[in-house]
Formats: C-alpha cells, sequence, structure tokens
C-alpha cells in the first residue's frame, strides 16, 4: 500500500492532522512537544484511494540529545519508505530555522511534497500561509487539525500526488501485538522480528509511546507487528500522556489476532504480567507468555539439567494454574537473538488455530472420551431435577475465536466445574494453549449461544 510521510519540527500539530485526515483518535496528541517518537502506520482512505500515513517524531537537527537523534533517523527512514510527503508548519509562529532545514532536505529528495500551514483556525488567519512559500515546495494549503479546515483539500492533492495502480489489500495477514510492562525489551524483540532497528529502544522506560505497526514477512506469511508502550499498574500511571499510551496499548490488544505477553526473565512472571495477559485474553487474543533476556539466565538452554530449567518449569506451573487459558512460557533473547525465529513459527501457530476448525466428527469422539473419563454431574442447581447431565453432541460453530456448541439434556445440570474440566481437555487435546474458547451448552430446542463456559 502506499505511504505518505507527516514530517515537521516538534509540536507544530502532526499527530493531531493525522487524526483530522483518518478520522479517528489513533495518533497520541499532547501539547507537551515530543510525544511522538517512533514511526506509526495508520490507514487513511479518500476518493477511493486506499493509503497509510506515516506519523512521525519531531525533528530538530539541533536537538544533540541521543533520543532526538533517533527520532530523527525514524523519521528519514519514514521518508525513504515514502511516495508523498507532507511538511506541517505552525502557520502561527511563521518560518522557523527548524522548517527551513526540513524544506531543504525535502528539495533534495526525490518525493513529491506538500507544505501544510497548520493552526489557521478561521478565515482571518488564512493569509498566514503565504509566508511559507518561501519553503521553495510550492503553494502551501491552509489547514486547521482543530477545526478540519482544508483538511479535504490537502487529502485531494495527496491523492492526486500517489502513484498510479491498485491499492494492495493485507485481509489475511495475523496480526501480532507485543505488549508487556515498561522496560522489558519489547521493542528490542520487535527489532530483532524485523532485522532492523525499526523503533527507538532506550534504556530509559516509557521511550515507546505509541502503538506501532509494522508488516512482516515469515514463512511467506504475511504478520502485522503492532509495538506497544510498555503497561503500568495503575497506581504508577503518572500523567495524561502516560494514561492515553496505555489506552492505546490495550487497544492494540483488542484489534490483534496474537500477543506476546513479553516479561523480563530476571523478574519472572509478575502479578503485573499475569494482569497484563489477562488483558490480551479479555479482548480474545491467542496468547504466550515471553521470558525475554534469557541470555542473563546462565546458559539459557531449556534442555540443560541445570537450577534454571527447574525455574522455568515453575514459571509455567505457575501460569498454568493462575490464568485459565494455560498459555505455554517460551524463552528468547532479544540481544542474541536465541529463539528469535521459533517464536515467530509459534505467533504463527497461535494465529492458525484461531482460525481452524475441528471436524464434527472429531469433538464427537473427543466428547465421548471425556464423558468415560469423567462421569457429568447430577443436577443439584435449581432448575435442575436431580438427574444425570447428559452431553449429546458437539459441533463447532465459529472461529477467532474458536466457538463450539454442545447439546445437553438439560442446561441447568450444567455446572463450573464440569465446564471447565471439558475445556481444559479440549485445551490439552487440540493444542489450544493460549487460544480463547468459547463453549455454548445449548439445551435440545434451544438456539446456540444461550450458555457459555
Amino acid at each position: 500500500m502506499f505511504k505518505v510521510a507527516i514530517v515537521g519540527y516538534p509540536n507544530v500539530g502532526k499527530s493531531s492532522l493525522i487524526n483530522r485526515l483518518t478520522g479517528g483518535r489513533e495518533a497520541v496528541v499532547h501539547e507537551r512537544a515530543g510525544v511522538t517518537r517512533d514511526r506509526k502506520e495508520l490507514d487513511c482512505e479518500w476518493n477511493g484511494r486506499r493509503f497509510k500515513l506515516i506519523d512521525t517524531g519531531g525533528m530538530d537537527f539541533e536537538d544533540e540529545d541521543p533520543l532526538a537523534g533517533s527520532i530523527r533517523a525514524q523519521a528519514q527512514a519514514g521518508l525513504a519508505e515514502a511516495e508523498v510527503a507532507v511538511l506541517v508548519v505552525d502557520a502561527r509562529a511563521g518560518v522557523r530555522p527548524g522548517d527551513e532545514e526540513l524544506a531543504d532536505l525535502l528539495r533534495r529528495s526525490p518525493l513529491p511534497a506538500i507544505v501544510a500551514a497548520n493552526k489557521i483556525d478561521g478565515g482571518a488567519e488564512l493569509p498566514l500561509a503565504a509566508e511559507f512559500h518561501r519553503l521553495g515546495l510550492g503553494e502551501p494549503l491552509a489547514v486547521s487539525a482543530a477545526q478540519g479546515l482544508g483538511s479535504g483539500d490537502l487529502l485531494d492533492r495527496i491523492v492526486a500526488l500517489l502513484p498510479a495502480g491498485e491499492d494492495e489489500v493485507e485481509d489475511d495477514t495475523v496480526r501480532l501485538a507485543v505488549i508487556g510492562r515498561p522496560n522489558v525489551g519489547k521493542s528490542s524483540l520487535v527489532n530483532r522480528f524485523l532485522g532492523e532497528e525499526r523503533v527507538i529502544v532506550s534504556e530509559v522506560a516509557g521511550t515507546t509511546r505509541d502503538a506501532i505497526d509494522m508488516p512482516l514477512l515469515v514463512s511467506e506469511r504475511r504478520m502485522t507487528l503492532i509495538d506497544t508502550a510498555g503497561i503500568r499498574r495503575q497506581s504508577k500511571v503518572a500523567d495524561s500522556v502516560e494514561y492515553y499510551t496505555v489506552l492505546r496499548s490495550q487497544r492494540a490488544a483488542e484489534r490483534a489476532d496474537v500477543a506476546l505477553v513479553v516479561c523480563d526473565a530476571e523478574d519472572g512472571v509478575t502479578a503485573q504480567d499475569l494482569r497484563i495477559a489477562e488483558l490480551a485474553m479479555k479482548a480474545g487474543c491467542a496468547t504466550a507468555i515471553v521470558l525475554n533476556k534469557w541470555d542473563l539466565q546462565g546458559t539459557g538452554d531449556e534442555n540443560d539439567p541445570e537450577p534454571e530449567r527447574l525455574d522455568l518449569e515453575h514459571e509455567r506451573r505457575r501460569v498454568a494454574e493462575k490464568l485459565r487459558l494455560r498459555p505455554r512460557v517460551l524463552t528468547v533473547s532479544a540481544k542474541t537473538g536465541r529463539h528469535v525465529a521459533r517464536l515467530l513459527e509459534e505467533a504463527l501457530m497461535l494465529g492458525d488455530r484461531m482460525a481452524g476448525r475441528i471436524p464434527t466428527p472429531e469433538l464427537n469422539r473427543f466428547l465421548s472420551e471425556a464423558t468415560q473419563a469423567r462421569q457429568p454431574p447430577v443436577g443439584s442447581r435449581r432448575g435442575a431435577d436431580g438427574h444425570r447431565l447428559k452431553l449429546i453432541y458437539m459441533t463447532q460453530i465459529g472461529e477467532r475465536p474458536p466457538r463450539f456448541a454442545i447439546q445437553v439434556n438439560s442446561r441447568g445440570r450444567v455446572t463450573r466445574d464440569y465446564a471447565y474440566f471439558i475445556e481444559n481437555r479440549l485445551r490439552a487435546r487440540y493444542s489450544l494453549e493460549g487460544i480463547p474458547l468459547i463453549i455454548d451448552f445449548v439445551e435440545r430446542g434451544q438456539r446456540s449461544g444461550a450458555r457459555a463456559a
């Protein structure tokens, strides 16, 4: 899909303008300068053309801070990927040295460029745009991210500059969210997946402030990697910027098929890690727990009969006890690359199991074996008549996540304990660890969906 890079000096309103153009609120907006750091791609559509807008951090060439240098590198990488560039300037502030440096960069680039003079919120301010002719990038467009003034004209000009051709559709892409606490190595792991420094990595916790979508090809399969901001405990969220970045991390899990919950191997799986895993599971993600920084745990070899293996098995038992979906606990080292390829293959398998179907005859064999292994209960709850529960027939009625219907003689005889027994046995039989399952117990003559385990 064609891409349009949105660049500019810090705090000129790039993210606000992108939210206006896309009709959403995915880009983090705050009055504080420098909130956007990594480059983030957002889908946009106008007059039947689909393309991606690349939100970039503010580029200040005089700022010598290492983080500012990383932000500039990310913005320049966004320009290298794009077919069109939009230079956003603050019309009220007038032409500043930073604007001129960026304009010079774009004049030397082969990209067609548009100057968007932002913060023109009324007709009386329209003449302010004229000053930006001096940047040498053609007629500046007066726009207002806050009021929407000129946004249609800007989209018209973007579409006119896009190359001709069909827009690529990515319906079969597996969406993989990388989530976890701050500073556990999520961005380092994403960079390992991609084989490049795609997102900024720093020892400072909270460097990533947005959910960043990146395409990846694994074994001829398309994936979209979603790197997210660290999710702190609610009591630890310090300010409004952090609140909204955490909220976007949660929304990223909601639109993902698979979530990798990254933990620090030095800490083990903490209570906050378990809460984050619960968040992913409630969002409907297939989930795996990933112990990163495993290179710091002795040999890091899962087949080595040393104390490290015993610790790993302890973590696995604890996760199985605490989390209903019983996700797998895997080890990886973003620093050395150990087990990185295997982790991506595991994510693909989880995505396939989310979308897979189990034949009805196979499910009914499973149901027969399960009832032989453990007799269904005799109903004693309200509405039951003291007779034994009978599980008559089972079939799969949906996927993403898998959904099953079991016909029973009476829903009132289904106990929570026995429903969990069926769910856990189904999960173990078909390798559905970490996969959210829905089981409807349907009384004869009733529609499915009346009751779920």
